[in-house]
């Protein structure tokens, strides 16, 4: 289980320029409570395609009806359902600017997942965590890897939060560049010239996952154990020993959905139907690899909804999906 010493940051040194504040709503925290062990793997449930139980009702009343468990996985496994998971501003930059790498949508590396996680956890709303996100994976910045981070320098960091017009800009560039020196410095494997995937992270715990992430939180100084839980959200499905995992913020959002908020039950469901959802656009390389990534894509579809209050949209769209 990620480590419970909660983060902390450098303080702001404005580099001639003012922070400038932004009038956003107020950030959606996730919690740091205590999750079971993540690595412990628990009994899975038979899949099951009877329709869910009491979902949520919106200020404009009751659904019209509730889809079955295997309606919802298929529905938020395929691309009708990413625009109501995702902030309407992240749709619009899509639209502008074409295929661009977004925390909801594109497939990240070990380095990427870090990196997000640690602006995610930030005290600022998700909205701009996922602004900062598309800003500094993309052109002109792509800081995808430690070793283009550490290249960058400093002013580039500094520039590309600027960019994303966050808040704390001065302490999220300082981390930035801070997580980049210490993967090459500490996670990085000799034949990960990038230090994209912190592969010495696992191998020095001998595979144990949590040593893993309780040797990261220790080692970046920022990071702590709410980011630590958004990591693992996300790389579990690369990261074989610590799936499957649900942290306790995303178990309200499965909640609300009508999904089975245990980890190893939503596995059970999920591999249960399996044959049946049109999981087509799932990435990974053989067949347990997708299907760990469509419990991952599951996880986040439920969160971003949530977040975005489109809960009951996403309901009503999976139930007239037949």
């Amino acid at each position: 289980m990620p480590p419970k010493k909660s983060k902390t940051a450098p303080k702001d040194s404005p580099a001639g320029k003012p922070e400038q504040h932004n009038d956003e709503p107020k950030p959606k925290n996730e919690p740091a409570t205590n999750d079971e062990t993540t690595s412990t793997k628990r009994k899975k449930d038979a899949s099951s395609d009877e329709p869910q139980k009491a979902p949520r009702r919106s200020g404009r009343g009751a659904l019209k009806s509730s889809p079955s468990h295997r309606q919802l996985l298929n529905y938020l496994l395929s691309n009708a359902c990413e625009d109501l998971c995702r902030p309407d501003e992240e749709a619009k930059d899509i639209a502008t600017r074409g295929s661009i790498k977004t925390y909801s949508g594109s497939v990240m590396n070990p380095f990427e997942e870090l990196l997000s996680a640690a602006i995610l956890s930030r005290p600022i709303s998700h909205r701009l965590g996922l602004r900062t996100i598309r800003t500094v994976f993309n052109d002109p910045y792509n800081f995808n890897s430690a070793h283009a981070v550490q290249k960058a320098g400093h002013e580039k960091h500094l520039q590309a939060v600027y960019d994303a017009r966050t808040q704390h800009k001065d302490k999220t560039a300082a981390e930035i560049g801070q997580i980049a020196d210490t993967v090459l410095e500490r996670f990085t494997s000799k034949g990960d010239t990038e230090g994209t995937e912190l592969g010495k992270a696992l191998s020095d715990s001998d595979g144990d996952v949590d040593a893993a992430l309780d040797a990261i939180k220790s080692g970046i100084k920022g990071i702590g154990e709410t980011g630590m839980k958004i990591f693992l959200r996300r790389v579990q499905w690369l990261w074989m020993g610590g799936f499957p995992y649900v942290d306790d913020r995303t178990q309200g959002s499965l909640k609300r959905l009508g999904l089975p908020e245990e980890a190893a039950k939503l596995e059970g469901l999920l591999k249960g139907n399996w044959s049946k959802l049109d999981a087509g656009n799932v990435a990974g390389k053989g067949e347990e690899a997708r299907q760990r990534r469509a419990f991952v894509v599951v996880l986040e579809r439920a969160i971003g909804a949530d977040l975005e209050g489109k809960v009951d949209q996403v309901l009503e769209a999976a139930a007239g999906g037949g």
